[in-house]
């Protein structure tokens, strides 16, 4: 991938990720963390090469299969981007709304949601109204409600403290464990160390490490 700018932002990546992986992306701001999550999200497409997802080179989909693409994609940010004017039931369902789901589906399927994600009782609540790791669990539960096969987190931990921080990746290995697969791109060292899962290391663009029970660090790398 290189950009407009001439910044080369991947090179030569070639990462095969299995349905049911839990998979952490680690690497210094600009190792291209970032640009992947992008890539897989179809938000950029690559300068060469291909990405292949459930089967298809999803860099050859046409304008009008990119949305259907996305809804097997559950999506999770660092800084939440939650609709502070709405409660956290609505901010659920709106995910779903956006792709025509039924009101039926929604009532059964955004109460799941939330209680995957330990927030049935503060489904009224405005997210302002939630402590950071509370509203993280809300953006948890809006990537998980459509049942995605595949759930992308970028930082997701970033603005946490610890103890919170522990406690959103044990609800996404909860949803790794139901088939769901994960790959979390991270500077959290304490988590991946603690969670001994595949860990992809890349630098200046390129992968330098893929092991699985993995830590952050090896061998200084």
């Amino acid at each position: 991938m290189v950009y407009p700018n001439g910044v080369k932002a991947l090179d030569r990546v070639n990462i095969n990720i299995d349905r049911g992986e839990f998979v952490f992306m680690v690497g210094e701001s600009g190792a291209g963390k970032s640009t992947i999550i992008k890539l897989l999200c179809r938000e950029f497409l690559p300068s060469s090469g291909s990405i292949r997802m459930f089967g298809r080179d999803i860099a050859r989909f046409r304008r009008r299969e990119v949305p259907m693409l996305r809804r097997s994609i559950g999506v999770v940010f660092q800084d939440f981007r939650l609709l502070t004017n709405r409660t956290v039931y609505d901010n659920v369902a709106f995910a779903l709304q956006v792709i025509g789901a039924s009101s039926r589906e929604i009532r059964k399927r955004v109460p799941d949601a939330l209680e995957m994600v330990g927030l049935t009782e503060k489904a009224h609540m405005k997210p302002l109204e939630l402590s950071g790791g509370q509203q993280q669990r809300v953006c948890l539960a809006r990537a998980i409600v459509n049942q995605p096969l595949l759930i992308i987190a970028d930082e997701p931990t970033g603005n946490l403290d610890p103890k919170t921080s522990l406690g959103i990746i044990d609800t996404l290995r909860s949803i790794n464990i139901r088939g769901t697969t994960v790959v979390m791109a991270t500077h959290d060292k304490e988590v991946v160390d603690q969670m001994r899962q595949r860990v992809i290391a890349l630098h200046a663009g390129q992968v330098i490490r893929d092991q699985r029970g993995g830590a952050y660090t090896y061998h200084g790398v």
